[in-house]
């Protein structure tokens, strides 16, 4: 009987662990037309405005208060935290003190654009 109750206690155990455990979806890799419009949104001066302080391959007057846009897969290998840098909420938990304007929060990027300029700038 003990036996028997250990069984089920391991089978309700691991079917807990099963159904508990998320399902994450495979990301799609975004469209050469979404890449784009994040380039066009990234180098715009009245929305993204990032060349007013990085520096961008293929972008004119870059500024050189924040550092290169270069190696985005590596320095940010999960990029929800590059989409919280962009918006605003990783800035204020990490740097403090940081000159990126939270883009997301005061509403100067929508969250869809701050998506597609990420889908951009993790290319690069």
């Amino acid at each position: 009987m003990i036996s028997k109750m250990k069984h089920l206690l391991a089978a309700l155990a691991i079917s807990g662990f099963v159904i508990s455990t998320p399902i994450t979806a495979v990301a799609s890799e975004p469209s050469a037309a979404t890449l784009e419009e994040g380039k066009k949104l990234a180098f715009s001066r009245s929305k993204g405005n990032c060349l007013a302080c990085h520096a961008i391959k293929g972008g004119s007057m870059p500024g050189n208060i924040g550092p290169a846009l270069i190696a985005m897969k590596l320095r940010f290998p999960d990029k929800q935290k590059l989409v919280d840098k962009i918006w605003g909420t990783y800035e204020t938990q990490t740097v403090p003190n940081s000159m990126m304007p939270p883009f997301g929060r005061h509403g100067i990027l929508t969250d869809s654009e701050i998506n597609t300029i990420t889908d951009y700038i993790y290319t690069l």
